[in-house]
C-alpha cells in the first residue's frame, strides 16, 4: 500500500519533469485538494495508507498540471490581497505584483470619504474588490468585455461580502458606465506585453490564459493609449494603472498629454515601476 508520503514524492518528481517551476508546492496543493484537506493536514498524514479512489483523485489533478494547466485555474480559485478570489479559464490570474496598484489607489482614497471607484478591465475584480474592501464608502464600477469576467466579478462580489457596493457592466474600457454617473478614481491593469512576446511566454500563460488581457499591441500600449485620455476626462480625482517592466517612461507621456499633474511611480517588491499614478488637475 503506498503512503501519502510516497504519492507527494511521486508527483513532485512527475511534475519537476514536465517543467513546472514550482513541483513541491504544486503537488500538495493539488493533493490538499484531492482529499479535502489542508497542507498541514497533508503533512500531519504522511504515513496513511492511500485508497485506490483518492489515488485516482490526485491522479486527474496531477496530469491537469503536467499539462501545465496553472493551479488557480484547477482549485478555481487564487488568493490575493489575502482574500480568495473565484477565477476560472477566460479570467487572467491575480498576481502579487497587481497589489502594488491597490496600495497606491488607497493612498489616495481616506478612509471615511465616499466616493466611486471604476476598476475598468476588471477581470475576476480583484483590484476594485480589495480597493472596496478596505474603503466602506466607496461604491465601485468594475467593467469588462468579456461577460465570463462580469460573471466572475459577481460571484467574487457577493463571496466578500460587497455586493452591494459594486456594479458589474460589460462593455469596452469605460464606455458601460453612463456618463451621468461620477467618477472619481480610475484604476485598471491592462494587458501591457507586447505581441511580439507573447509567444515567449511560459505554458502555463501562453496556452490557458486569455489573450486578450494579455496582448497590448505591438509596443504592449494600445490601451493606454485609448484609455488614459478618456479616464483623464471622466476622473474627478485620479487615475492608475499598472504598467509592463520598462514602459514608465512612455505611459508618464501619455499621462501628461492627457492632462494628468502629480504623476508618481510606484514600484512593486522586486523594485520594477509597476503602477503610474496621476492626479486630475481641479478646474
Amino acid at each position: 500500500m503506498i503512503t501519502l508520503l510516497e504519492v507527494l514524492k511521486k508527483s513532485e518528481g512527475f511534475l519537476s519533469k514536465k517543467g513546472c517551476a514550482s513541483p513541491r508546492l504544486d503537488a500538495e496543493i493539488l493533493i490538499s485538494r484531492a482529499l479535502d484537506m489542508t497542507r498541514l493536514e497533508v503533512y500531519m498524514q504522511f504515513e496513511r495508507p492511500m485508497q485506490e479512489t483518492e489515488l485516482e483523485a490526485i491522479r486527474g489533478l496531477i496530469g491537469r498540471r503536467s499539462s501545465r494547466e496553472p493551479v488557480a485555474y484547477i482549485e478555481g480559485k487564487k488568493e490575493f490581497w489575502s482574500k480568495p478570489f473565484v477565477v476560472r479559464p477566460g479570467i487572467l490570474i491575480p498576481r502579487p505584483d497587481t497589489e502594488t496598484l491597490v496600495e497606491a489607489a488607497l493612498a489616495l482614497i481616506p478612509e471615511d470619504e465616499p466616493l466611486f471607484v471604476a476598476d475598468i478591465g476588471a477581470g475576476s475584480g480583484c483590484v476594485g474588490l480589495a480597493i472596496a474592501s478596505e474603503r466602506p464608502n466607496i461604491k465601485l464600477f468594475s467593467t469588462d468585455i468579456s461577460p465570463v469576467a462580469i460573471k466572475t466579478v459577481i460571484e467574487n462580489a457577493i463571496a466578500l461580502g460587497l455586493r452591494d457596493r459594486v456594479a458589474p457592466l460589460t462593455g469596452d474600457l469605460m464606455s458601460p458606465i453612463p456618463g451621468s454617473r461620477t467618477i472619481d478614481i480610475v484604476v485598471s491593469n491592462p494587458p501591457y506585453i507586447p505581441s511580439k512576446e507573447i509567444e515567449t511566454l511560459a505554458p502555463e500563460i501562453l496556452e490557458f490564459e486569455p489573450r486578450g488581457a494579455l496582448d497590448g499591441g505591438e509596443d504592449g500600449l494600445d490601451i493606454y493609449r485609448r484609455l488614459i485620455p478618456e479616464a483623464a476626462a471622466r476622473a474627478t480625482k485620479a487615475v492608475l494603472v499598472e504598467i509592463g517592466a520598462g514602459q514608465q517612461d512612455d505611459v508618464v507621456k501619455i499621462f501628461q498629454d492627457a492632462g494628468l499633474t502629480e504623476i508618481q511611480r510606484h514600484k512593486d517588491l522586486a523594485g520594477i515601476d509597476r503602477v503610474i499614478s496621476g492626479l486630475v488637475q481641479k478646474t
